[in-house]
């Protein structure tokens, strides 16, 4: 799997019908010249702000499922079965140099190779840097790409948001715009200081300038808000004007997902939204514990370790600066007030991260799942446990491995915004990490997850704010909790309330009721936060 993931995208192209052509260090095509190859191995379209590898470039431009990628570049290195050809208007060459192909251990069928493979890829798109709160650095974005279609500074700017959007950036600092809140100083820093091919750190280069200058446009340009339900939870349109000309993005599902842009009424380009699903990314739906729990013990770390060194690195550096620091309500110094022991340093790193995130800190944060919050949950308090037992660097990448996956299993029923708070998947993901670096199986990952999921179901997401902090820790609580639960013998049983019999059951069990059961809940959160 590690060869199909490595294919050589420039000869993949050139046995696809491309005319593929070398500009300095990266290549790009005759057809696509906004599109740039790296390293042989990943690509990236600017025209979009979309990239990956092999398998995303086959997904995204021959309408090809994760699986059907994996099979035809199989096929391509001479090593699948019966795999069609891809569905293309070039003439397809045959490729004249093949790269030695690796076959997985013995009677590994073809669906935990796709699962594999899907793993990783997964770990590497949700496990992505981002300056600040997601949801207006989102909005930054759209600004700062809608700026760039503009080509001029616009005199008058219109946003249209998803109640859920609302909620998420009303409350919270902007990073990088001198502690301003909300929608209008989101806009703003993408439309003056944002750079777009940064994606959700568009806004990590602002100068002292850029500030006064953000400032400047706030006082004197026209921002008009508005609340917009087009059946989407999360949503963005950003419309610029100058005169007579305007420009627009729009950005549904998830953060980077940019599916329209638009200017003086034409369609510079515009894919199709298939309702709420997430088009683009790797498939979800082959996430479940037990292959979960059989990849983390079986991967190449050397496939992972990039992604989980950099989400080590910048949640720690972050957590760090939460304690050192004098950031919202200080839950993570107020809890190390209490005592020292692991459990409670744990919780308290893990807030200590989030204190700082939601009040203003401008270092970047591997995110999960779309929310920095959720990253630091699920990976600091892995951290201090991993520090503690003083395990080695290779179990920590497990660890994390585990954790994150067991908190992006959980929210993909629920999707990115909704009225159930995002932490609590993520403790929950913590806990089953720590229980592993504990020397825990699969059992005591398992019933972990489902205690832990039995304490806090129940918490709300009102938005991004100092106040998320508590919940991170009560969350992070409750999964070590649950896991010292079942060391003593205790669990949770199905029947108790919402808890069901085995760990998928249950977590089917919370996605329905945060993404169906907690509809109206999150419309009442909404009209109380907006005003409405």
């Amino acid at each position: 799997m590690v060869t199909v993931r490595d294919t050589d995208l420039p000869d993949l192209l050139i046995s696809l019908g491309y005319q593929v052509k070398r500009i300095g260090r990266y290549y790009t095509t005759q057809e696509m010249d906004s599109i740039r190859i790296k390293d042989r191995r990943t690509w990236f379209r600017y025209s979009e702000g979309i990239g990956g590898d092999a398998i995303t470039f086959l997904q995204r431009f021959y309408n090809k499922s994760f699986p059907e990628a994996v099979e035809y570049l199989l096929t391509w290195h001479g090593r699948a079965r019966d795999s069609p050809p891809v569905s293309t208007p070039r003439q397809t060459k045959e490729k004249e140099e093949k790269v030695p192909f690796t076959l997985p251990p013995a009677n590994v069928d073809h669906r935990r190779v796709f699962a594999y493979a899907a793993y990783v890829s997964i770990l590497k798109e949700e496990l992505i840097p981002a300056m600040g709160c997601t949801e207006p650095i989102a909005l930054a974005y759209a600004a700062a790409k809608a700026a760039q279609v503009l080509g001029t500074a616009p005199d008058r700017v219109v946003v249209d948001a998803s109640g859920s959007i609302i909620k998420n950036v009303k409350s919270v600092i902007v990073p990088n715009t001198n502690h301003l809140k909300g929608i209008p100083a989101a806009v703003a820093a993408g439309i003056v200081a944002g750079k777009p091919e940064k994606q959700l750190e568009v806004i990590s280069s602002v100068t002292p300038a850029d500030i006064e200058a953000i400032k400047r446009f706030l006082e004197t340009r026209e921002i008009e808000v508005r609340h917009v339900d087009n059946g989407f939870t999360f949503e963005i349109i950003v419309t610029l004007y100058h005169g007579d000309s305007y420009a627009k993005v729009r950005i549904v599902n998830y953060h980077t997902n940019i599916v329209l842009i638009e200017k003086d009424g034409q369609i510079l380009y515009q894919t199709k939204v298939e309702g709420e699903s997430e088009e683009g990314l790797t498939d979800h739906s082959l996430l479940n514990m037990a292959d979960i729990w059989d990849f983390i013990n079986t991967v190449d770390v050397e496939d992972i370790k990039e992604t989980l060194d950099r989400q080590i690195d910048y949640n720690w550096a972050i957590a760090q600066a939460g304690i050192q620091g004098d950031y919202g309500a200080n839950i993570g110094k107020v809890l190390l007030s209490m005592d020292q022991s692991v459990a409670t340093r744990a919780k308290a790193m893990a807030a200590a991260g989030s204190d700082a995130r939601m009040s203003g800190c401008e270092l970047p944060v591997v995110i999960n799942s779309g929310s920095g919050n959720q990253g630091i949950t699920v990976s600091v308090p892995v951290i201090v446990y991993a520090k503690e037992r003083n395990v080695s660097r290779e179990t920590l990448y497990r660890a994390l491995a585990l954790s994150n996956l067991t908190a992006i299993y959980q929210k993909t029923p629920i999707g990115r915004l909704s009225a159930y708070c995002g932490a609590v998947s993520a403790g929950a993901g913590a806990g089953a990490g720590i229980a592993y670096l504990c020397g825990g199986g699969f059992q005591e990952v398992a019933h972990t997850v489902v205690n832990a999921l039995a304490i806090v179901s129940g918490i709300v997401c009102d938005g991004a704010k100092p106040s998320c902090v508590g919940k991170i820790a009560a969350a992070v609580d409750a999964g070590i909790l649950g896991y010292q639960m079942y060391l003593k013998g205790q669990q949770f049983y199905s029947g108790d309330g919402i808890v069901t019999k085995g760990v998928d059951a249950m977590i089917q069990n919370v996605g329905r009721l945060g993404k169906e059961g907690m509809k109206e809940t999150n419309e009442e959160i909404i009209k109380m936060m907006i005003g409405c």
